[in-house]
C-alpha cells in the first residue's frame, strides 16, 4: 500500500469518528490570514561541502493532499545533521537541496477540513521526512501534515518550540519502541509497541519493520526502576531523553564531559541525571558505571557515534551474566544458581552510530525508526497530541536555547560555529520573520 494511501484511509477514519462529535469545519469558517505571495527566499545547497545560498523568487511549495496545511516560517531550529549532511555529503537526495528539519511558526493555509487546528495557530512543525523539500525549514513556507504539527501552548514561546520536535521524536521512538516503555500512565500518553503490534505489517515501511515488530520482546521490556545510560548525556536529543525516561520511572546515567557540563547538570531541576559520569576516560567511566549499578544495566542509548557506541556497549549486562565476556573481554561469569530460565537481553540504541559487526551474545543492536513519525499518520497524530499535552501541564520543558541569531543570511555563520563546537548544551535557533 501507498504512502497516500495510508493517509487517505486514515483521513477517512478520522473523518468518520468526528462526524458524530462536531460540525464541520469548513475554510469559510476560518479567519482570513494574510495572503500567500506565490514566491519566496529560501537557503539552496548546491554541491556538497558548499555553503547555502541565498535565494530569492523561489516557489512557495503547495499542499497536495487533505492531510497537508501550509506554515509561516518564523523561528528555525539547527541541528548538526545542517551542517554534517553537506561536510560529508549524506542525507542529500537530490540538488539543489533546501535543508532544515524543525521551526516553529504560524498556520497561514488548512485543509478544508480540520478539526484540531485552525488558521493562525502557533506551532512547531516537525520535518523528520527529509526528501520532501516541500517540508524543509530553510524557507519562509513550508508544507507539513497535520499530524506532525504540534499546537504550541500560550507559555511557550515560538523560539522555545523550534528546540525540541526532531529530539522529542527520536527519544520517544528509542525510549517507546527500541526499548519498550509504554507510556500510557503519563496524560494518557502512547503505548507504541502495543499500536504498532495492533497495525497491519504491511503499513510499516520495510526498512523499519523488523524493529518495530521484533525489536524487543514483550518480557524484556523497559519498566520503571531500570537503569538507562546515556552517553553523550549534554545533547538535545538525551535532554528529552531524560525528561521522558523520567516521567517512565526509569533511572538515568549521563556521561558528559564533566569539565563542560558537570555543574550545569548536577544542579539541574529536571535534567539532573542519578548518576553523573565523566566522559574523559572511557575506560574509567565504564569502572564507575558498572561498580555503581552492580551491573545492573541493560539499557543504553549513544548520541555521538560508533566509537561511544563501543564504549558504551561494555557497560550494559545482560541477564544471563556468563555472555557479559563478549562485550568487555572479560572471563566469563559462572551461571546464576539456580539458572533464570528467562533470559534478559542488553540493548544498545544508536542515534548517529552503532559498534563494527554483529552484537555479542545476549546484546542487541537497535537504531530508531523515524521514519514511523511521518510515515504511518496514527504514530505521528499520537506523538504530538501527547507532546501538546506535556507541554500544557509543564511535565516537558524545552532545551535551554544558548543564543538566537537574525535572518536567513545568519544560517550559514550559526552553522560554523556548531561545526566548531560553540555551541554544547542546548539549542541555536535563527529568528527569520
Amino acid at each position: 500500500m501507498s504512502s497516500w494511501s495510508r493517509i487517505r484511509q486514515f483521513s477517512l477514519r478520522r473523518q468518520s469518528k468526528s462526524q458524530d462529535v462536531q460540525p464541520p469545519n469548513t475554510a469559510e469558517e476560518r479567519p482570513e490570514s494574510p495572503p500567500v505571495p506565490e514566491t519566496q527566499t529560501v537557503l539552496l545547497l548546491h554541491g556538497a561541502k558548499q555553503q547555502y545560498k541565498l535565494t530569492e523568487g523561489h516557489p512557495v511549495p503547495k499542499a497536495e493532499t487533505e492531510h497537508e496545511l501550509l506554515v509561516k516560517v518564523q523561528v528555525i531550529g539547527l541541528n548538526p545533521i545542517d551542517w554534517k549532511a553537506p561536510d560529508f555529503n549524506f542525507g542529500i537526495p537530490e540538488l539543489p537541496y533546501v535543508s532544515g528539519r524543525e521551526f516553529a511558526g504560524e498556520i497561514v493555509k488548512l485543509p478544508a477540513k480540520s478539526g484540531r487546528l485552525k488558521s493562525g495557530d502557533r506551532v512547531t512543525v516537525i520535518s523528520t521526512d527529509y526528501r520532501d523539500l516541500r517540508k524543509a525549514a530553510y524557507q519562509q513556507y513550508a508544507v507539513a501534515f497535520d499530524y506532525n504539527v504540534v499546537k504550541l501552548p500560550a507559555q511557550i514561546s515560538l523560539q522555545e518550540g523550534a528546540t525540541l520536535g526532531v529530539a522529542f521524536v527520536a527519544a520517544v521512538l528509542a525510549l517507546g519502541v527500541s526499548m519498550g516503555v509504554d507510556f500510557s500512565h503519563v496524560l494518557d500518553g502512547p503505548d507504541l509497541l502495543k499500536s504498532l503490534r495492533s497495525i497491519d505489517p504491511e503499513v510499516l515501511p520495510a526498512d523499519i519493520r523488523g524493529e518495530c515488530l521484533n525489536g524487543i520482546q514483550d518480557h524484556e521490556r523497559a519498566k520503571s526502576g531500570d537503569w538507562l545510560a546515556i552517553w553523550g548525556g549534554s545533547a538535545t536529543s538525551a535532554n528529552l531523553t531524560v525528561q521522558l525516561a523520567r516521567l517512565a520511572g526509569l533511572k538515568v546515567i549521563a556521561i558528559v564531559d564533566k569539565a563542560k557540563h558537570g555543574l550545569r547538570l548536577s544542579n539541574h531541576k529536571v535534567l539532573r541525571p542519578d548518576l553523573l559520569v565523566d566522559s574523559h576516560d572511557p575506560n574509567r567511566a565504564v569502572d564507575i558505571i558498572r561498580a555503581n549499578t552492580h551491573g545492573k544495566v541493560r539499557f543504553g542509548i549513544d548520541t555521538r557515534g560508533r566509537d561511544t557506541a563501543a564504549h558504551l556497549l561494555r557497560t550494559l549486562t545482560p541477564d544471563n551474566l556468563a555472555s557479559t565476556s563478549a562485550a568487555d573481554g572479560s572471563p566469563p561469569s559462572p551461571p546464576a544458581t539456580p539458572q533464570s530460565t528467562t533470559l534478559l537481553s542488553a540493548h544498545l540504541i544508536g542515534l548517529t552510530g552503532l559498534p563494527k559487526g554483529a552484537p555479542p551474545e545476549g546484546a542487541l543492536f537497535h537504531t530508531v525508526p523515524i521514519k514511523l513519525f511521518h510515515e504511518v499518520p496514527e504514530i505521528g497524530l499520537s506523538l504530538v497530541t501527547w507532546l501538546e499535552r506535556l507541554l500544557e501541564q509543564d511535565l516537558v520543558v524545552p532545551p535551554e536555547i544558548l543564543d538566537v541569531e537574525t535572518g536567513f543570511e545568519s544560517v550559514n555563520g550559526a552553522l560554523d560555529r556548531m561545526r566548531k563546537g560553540e555551541i554544547s548544551g542546548g539549542k541555536l535557533v535563527v529568528q527569520v520573520a
